[in-house]
């Protein structure tokens, strides 16, 4: 049995070629939702929803977003309502009263859907519009994601990291943004001073993640700030990760990031943008998988790979380093 902490599109892409090294039906994925945001009314779960449609055989592997082939009629009749009718563009926060307000597991994270800011396909705004309906009939995330799970015929178990709203607030010049706004509506390009987990002292794991955190863990290459960090301060996570077997891939080879705002995200939080310091935020971390054009020092085990995924194949490849590091610290 084998547990990976997932978020972005680093941990999926791992996960995607890691079946013949870590059967699906002993592994457990235990999603992000920092970046989780209502959008027009529904729960769009970005890092759930990566997972589920990896497992659904669904996932437009172009994009590691949304459903390959999908149409997106709502979304562009948003987008041109709101132009006809001479309404701003989003991201559009609902008002500060109304963040706090309706469903708690949105928190902190309220859009308006007019001009929809992100791209929302039309299937898969089936999946948040069912997601959001059962939550309202009262069911957890974690219910619900079993429900949807099900449907998706996924062979691996997913779960949510928490039942209670977690925001990823990036603080700017400007004012805090919640994560999305910050990477989709602004390219990631606003100055970061701070990253902020909202709620996150209220929030506990559930039972089933407690559960899942007793087996061997894998952090694969996702982003250490905002697709880790908010699972590490969810009351009762980071403190099962120091009581078993963890290797991390890291997202690195010595400076350079293999993509996305890692780099500029951990130096903002007092992080070195570098293989090193993705090792300073996992204390916990028994052993890492580095590229073999890392030649990174680190104070604990060491395995090397070429841990470029760009296919299943090279997927595999690191999921046997993967699982030599496992073997060394278990």
């Amino acid at each position: 049995m084998v547990t990976f902490l997932s978020g972005g599109t680093g941990t999926p892409k791992l996960v995607a070629g890691a079946d013949a090294v870590f059967p699906s039906e002993e592994t457990t994925v235990v999603a992000n939702t920092g970046d989780d945001v209502e959008l027009g009314g529904v729960l769009v779960c970005p890092d759930l929803d990566t997972v589920l449609f990896l497992g659904g055989d669904v996932l437009d592997r172009e994009l590691w977003w949304g459903i390959a082939g999908d149409t997106a009629e709502t979304h562009d009749e948003l987008l041109a309502l709101a132009d006809c009718a001479g309404l701003d563009g989003g991201p559009r926060y609902l008002p500060a009263e109304a963040q706090t307000s309706g469903r708690e597991i949105a928190r902190w994270r309220r859009f308006s859907g007019v001009a929809e800011f992100m791209h929302i396909g039309d299937r898969d705004r089936a999946v948040h519009v069912t997601r959001t309906g059962l939550i309202d009939e009262g069911e957890t995330l974690t219910d619900v994601t079993k429900t949807l799970a099900d449907a998706f015929d996924l062979d691996v178990d997913l779960l949510p990291m928490s039942d209670d709203p977690v925001a990823t607030l990036v603080h700017t010049p400007e004012g805090p943004m919640h994560f999305q706004e910050f990477w989709v509506a602004h390219d990631g390009e606003p100055t970061v001073e701070d990253v902020e987990f909202r709620g996150s002292d209220a929030a506990a794991a559930t039972d089933a993640v407690r559960t899942a955190l007793s087996e061997p863990v894998v952090l694969g290459p996702s982003n250490p700030v905002t697709s880790i960090g908010p699972m590490l301060a969810v009351d009762g996570i980071e403190q099962a990760l120091a009581e078993t077997p963890v290797v991390a891939v890291s997202p690195f080879v010595e400076d350079q990031v293999f993509s996305g705002p890692a780099a500029t995200l951990m130096e903002a939080v007092g992080l070195d943008p570098l293989t090193a310091g993705v090792a300073d935020a996992y204390p916990f971390a028994d052993a890492f998988v580095l590229d073999t054009e890392d030649g990174t020092d680190l104070d604990r085990p060491v395995v090397r790979t070429d841990t470029t995924m760009d296919d299943e194949a090279d997927a595999e490849r690191v999921a046997r380093a993967t699982d030599e590091a496992l073997e060394v610290v278990s």
